[in-house]
């Protein structure tokens, strides 16, 4: 800690922050440009200029950029310094020679920081009348939009894109004051994290292209916090709405999981939400062949609780997209034996082995942050930037982490990102990744082992008996196995924190079981290391913890004729198993009753189908990958601005069918009393009640704004329908108003913000303003509790198993794609036009065997046709797919490929 004196007043402060940061963390105003918390400073903008003082005698001082200065003890400045002023206002105004001063149609205008700061050094009178430098924009793909003549040339998009993101397609072209930022040629960046330009670039460069189609400006969209339903990291978001439609989502601070940024998959994939086609109101219809007929509510209830009460025995179907009390509450429905998780048997194996291994594997589970300080890396058996996007990100920092390393040995300070960059070189902290496929982080990796599935379970089981001798050797190693299972080993043993990556996409145990016993053989040799296993989806591990049958057990059930009616929750069966199972398990079933927020090939098969409330219409609980329960709140209500629509959250309509099935009275139900009853009939969740404040937390007597203050159009927002305006909704769920009326500032801390806002910062930097320190924790606390804690001891080691793969038969191997591998965001028009083609990916010596090659246009089965590429290095015996290619397509499944008809592409 150091103590600094700004303005005559002494502050301690962290002494290995810069002036800037450190002033900004105690809560006072520096204009900023270049300089970012997640990224360090280069100095490129000269906007953040303070005088500084040798001591208590110097009364003359000299100006410095307060983000190269550190804040070493007894530092001495002046923010308030005439000339300082002079000096920052001189700086906005040449950076704003070119710019068009168009905020009027901007789209960053509102939640721009470049107003922001510009108002901040009082900079109001344009005095350049010469003909200002015009730039051609370029096509960016479906997510970005480009508006070269808004740059002020701070070098962040670059940076973020290039240096922390790992992007090769974006640069800076010319010198001096002519510099250009885009791409060679125009076309679609290729970076799965491009997306995050819109909240780094501080001008309208780089905006939301998705939001362009239906515009709303900040101050009239109306927030709540949510959580990323498109994969298993449990990103904090913020989305917001307009006239009953998702506008946009940005990132929302937390200092544990995301941070700063989220994956393109997250940002652009809510447009599912949005879709015309949706299910609006409750729905019944004798067969699948016939018209459907809609009815109200009551009406609904009344007909599904009579089929219900005849039924002989009701099957309830879960879902790992669905919220924790939503499963809760059909479990309740349907009983705890006939509870069914939705998930497939092989799937949910590997699940609970997952939650087995973070307690008892001998290592913890680091938050996403925290993996950022681990000094060696091993990823087994996963794409982390496919299969958990953020994740990878957070890989890619804890990999270069070592510039920083290298530079405290010889002073130079983690906010110096340049020095950094320049010291480092090419130099990082090892990455060994076992996957078939190039991944998105072999341009850090020592070395990727391309395998199959058997391949990498015995590299890891050969890894952990290099570690610690008493772990099961593996007996006939392929050649080269031996050897690199050797170099995996002295890296992680030579680290002080190394990190094992495992997780589920391959669907196999025997991958887990060696992660696993790779953490053990780490901690018997006393390392400080962490394990880090990826879900396929967003309440993966959550329902894995409430437990349940799988899916496989319930068709199975139906098919027998134990049962003759099923329930089932935001879950398409067609995606998980094969369709011929799944039609023959449906075609028993009397009595089929879905509950979901899109059409899907389960409710067309549906005898009642009840519209459930997507993640923007609901509360809920998800669990993420490191075991963080959370809670996502009602953006907006569904019925406000359509009316006639009958749409509810799934554990509502499970309560009301429920409470009629067994004839009691019905009664209001609400978020704290579904949350409390799902804690207290599953211990493993009993800690969720603490995931968020309940409905009567209120600060200073108010409860907490969904909208910014200068929301405009609420007492007309249904003018077009009546111009009697009814009474805002009423949220007895949380602790939200629908209203700019509450608390929605900064100085009480609070976990749950809805935005970022705050006098003078309208821009998402005003996060800074939430947080104890710029780049640290909420100061209410970071959202959410863990649920997954690690026992004491390191559990036994586990036996390989043997080598099954084989070239004989063909068997498909599922690739996770972050666009269009997904079911609910695979639905969303930017993220269709993000997917890339697909292709199948074959061994050379099979493409050979199969007469077939690169660019040959081949059917899978009765399947798609789609054309081959041949990988090298690719394991024989197994042919590669895209996620979502075939809906239903187990992994490890034998497949048949033949020529299409012309057989070319």
């Amino acid at each position: 800690m150091a103590t600094i004196h700004v303005d005559g007043q002494s502050y301690t402060v962290n002494g290995a922050h810069n002036l800037l940061q450190a002033c900004l963390s105690l809560g006072l105003d520096i204009p900023y440009f270049c300089w970012h918390p997640a990224m360090g400073s280069v100095g490129a903008c000269r906007q953040c200029a303070v005088r500084q003082y040798k001591d208590q005698e110097d009364d003359q001082g000299m100006l410095v950029m307060s983000c190269m200065t550190p804040a070493a003890d007894q530092t001495r400045i002046d923010i308030h310094d005439e000339e300082a002023k002079a000096f920052r206002a001189s700086v906005v105004e040449w950076l704003m020679i070119n710019h068009p001063h168009d905020c009027p149609v901007c789209e960053e205008g509102g939640h721009c920081h470049l107003q922001d700061m510009t108002v901040m050094t009082g900079h109001d009178r344009r005095r350049y009348r010469f003909r200002k430098r015009t730039r051609r924009n370029q096509y960016l793909g479906p997510f970005i939009a480009h508006e070269m003549n808004r740059c002020i040339t701070c070098y962040r998009c670059v940076r973020f894109y290039n240096d922390y993101a790992g992007g090769i397609d974006l640069g800076a072209f010319g010198t001096k004051d002519n510099v250009y930022f885009g791409r060679y040629q125009e076309g679609i960046l290729e970076s799965p994290f491009a997306g995050n330009l819109t909240e780094v670039c501080p001008t309208g460069v780089f905006t939301d292209q998705s939001h362009s189609d239906r515009y709303t400006r900040k101050w009239d969209l109306q927030f709540a916090p949510g959580i990323c339903h498109q994969c298993s990291m449990g990103c904090n978001i913020s989305p917001g709405e307009r006239y009953g439609e998702l506008r946009r989502i940005e990132n929302r601070y937390h200092g544990e999981v995301n941070g700063y940024f989220l994956c393109d998959r997250g940002r652009f994939g809510y447009g599912y939400v949005n879709r015309s086609d949706r299910p609006r109101l409750p729905e019944w219809r004798e067969s699948p062949d016939s018209e459907s007929v809609s009815f109200d509510v009551d009406d609904a209830l009344a007909r599904v609780s009579d089929a219900l009460h005849h039924a002989r025995r009701v099957i309830g179907i879960g879902s790992p997209r669905a919220s924790l009390e939503s499963n809760h509450q059909l479990q309740m429905l349907v009983g705890k034996e006939n509870f069914s998780t939705g998930i497939e048997a092989r799937e949910q194996a590997c699940l609970e082995l997952m939650n087995d291994l973070q307690r008892n594997a001998g290592l913890p589970t680091p938050s996403p942050r925290e993996i950022e300080d681990h000094d060696a890396v091993l990823v087994l058996g996963e794409n982390p930037v496919q299969s958990a996007g953020r994740l990878g990100l957070n890989l890619r920092q804890a990999v270069l982490f070592r510039r920083e390393a290298l530079g405290q040995a010889i002073g130079v300070p983690a906010w110096n990102a340049e020095a950094l960059k320049t010291l480092a070189q090419d130099r990082c902290h090892p990455l060994f990744i076992a996957w078939p496929a190039p991944t998105d982080l072999d341009d850090v990796a020592e070395f990727r082992h391309a395998l199959g599935p058997d391949g990498i379970a015995q590299l890891g089981f050969a890894v952990a008996h290099a570690i610690d001798p008493a772990a099961p050797a593996v007996g006939d190693l392929p050649p080269g196995i031996a050897e690199a299972a050797e170099r995996i080993a002295t890296a992680l043993m030579a680290a002080e924190r190394p990190l094992v990556v495992s997780g589920g996409s391959l669907w196999s145990e025997a991958v887990l079981e060696a992660a696993g016993n790779i953490a053990r053989a780490l901690s018997r040799r006393a390392k400080r290391g962490g394990l880090i296993l990826i879900r396929r989806e967003a309440n993966s591990t959550g329902l894995a913890l409430m437990g349940g049958q799988p899916l496989d057990w319930a068709l199975d059930e139906l098919a027998q004729g134990s049962a003759n009616a099923l329930v089932v929750l935001e879950n398409d069966l067609y995606q998980r198993l094969p369709s011929q199972r799944v039609d023959a398990a449906l075609a028993r079933a009397e009595i089929r009753i879905v509950l979901d927020h899109q059409r899907t090939a389960t409710t067309a098969r549906a005898n009642f189908l009840l519209p459930a409330a997507s993640f923007a219409e609901s509360d809920g609980t998800l669990v993420n990958l490191e075991g963080r329960a959370q809670r996502f709140f009602q953006v907006y209500d569904p019925t406000y601005l359509r009316p006639e629509t009958r749409i509810h959250e799934s554990w509502r309509w499970l309560h009301a069918l429920t409470v009629n099935l067994r004839g009691e009275k019905t009664s209001d139900i609400n978020l704290d009393t579904v949350v409390r009853a799902c804690a207290e009939a599953h211990p493993a969740l009993a800690g969720m009640v603490d995931a968020a404040p309940g409905s009567n937390y209120r600060i200073d007597g108010l409860r907490l704004a969904r909208e910014p203050h200068r929301y405009s159009g609420r007492t007309s927002m249904r003018a077009n329908q009546n111009v009697s305006e009814p009474r805002v909704p009423q949220d007895p769920d949380s602790a939200f108003a629908y209203s700019m009326e509450g608390y929605s500032g900064h100085r009480e801390p609070r976990q749950q913000v809805p935005f970022a806002w705050a006098p003078g910062w309208n821009s998402p930097q005003a996060w800074n303003k939430f947080t104890d320190e710029v780049g640290g924790h909420l100061r209410g606390g970071d959202p959410g509790v863990r649920l997954i804690h690690p026992e004491p001891g390191q559990g036994c080691y586990r036996q390989p198993p043997q080598n099954s793969e084989g070239t004989d038969v063909l068997r498909a191997l599922i690739l996770p794609r972050l666009f269009g591998g997904e079911e609910t965001s695979a639905l969303a028009t930017p993220i269709q036009q993000r997917t890339d083609a697909p292709s199948v990916v074959l061994n050379p010596d099979d493409a050979r065997r199969l007469a077939v090659a690169t660019g040959d246009i081949v059917n899978i089965g009765e399947g798609p046709a789609v054309p081959v590429l041949e990988q090298q290095d690719w394991p024989a015996g197994w042919a590669g797919l895209p996620a979502g290619l075939i809906a239903g397509l187990l992994p490890g499944k034998s497949i048949t490929l033949h020529k299409a008809a012309g057989g070319e592409p």
